[in-house]
């Protein structure tokens, strides 16, 4: 693990969350995008070295619809940078983590994804990413 990439958090409204965090991180969303197979609208806010990744559900099947009717909004997961995230599965995988899918995928931000089971991480969903090359 490289470092902490990005912090996900749920929400119901992100254009009342983009102002939200804006006003309280005192800087601007640079990134807004959907990212389908995940059935979510993301935005991005960066202070200094950390960025929040802000998330909306697209539909009622989404995972982050699940979570916030489930939790309530919220921070929904943390995401660590790796090198070789193919790699990385490996070794997680082997070490008895509980990968959610086989293969990379591709995610928000130019990032190759992979998320562990929060049940193997101590009830937090983690994330892996990877920059795509």
């Amino acid at each position: 693990m490289l470092k902490i990439e990005h912090i996900g958090i749920a929400v119901r409204n992100l254009e009342t969350a983009n102002k939200l965090f804006s006003i309280l991180l005192n800087t601007e969303v640079y990134k807004e995008e959907t990212v389908e197979s995940e059935g979510v609208m993301t935005s991005f806010l960066k202070t200094g070295e950390t960025k929040i990744e802000l998330l909306q559900a697209t539909g009622e099947q989404s995972p982050v619809s699940k979570f916030i009717e489930k939790k309530g909004e919220g921070i929904h997961h943390i995401a660590f940078e790796v090198e070789n995230i193919k790699d990385a599965m490996k070794r997680l995988k082997e070490s008895g983590f509980i990968l959610l899918s086989e293969e990379p995928r591709v995610g928000a931000d130019n990032k190759l994804v992979c998320f562990l089971h929060p049940k193997s991480t101590n009830g937090v969903l983690v994330e892996i990413c990877q920059e795509r090359k």
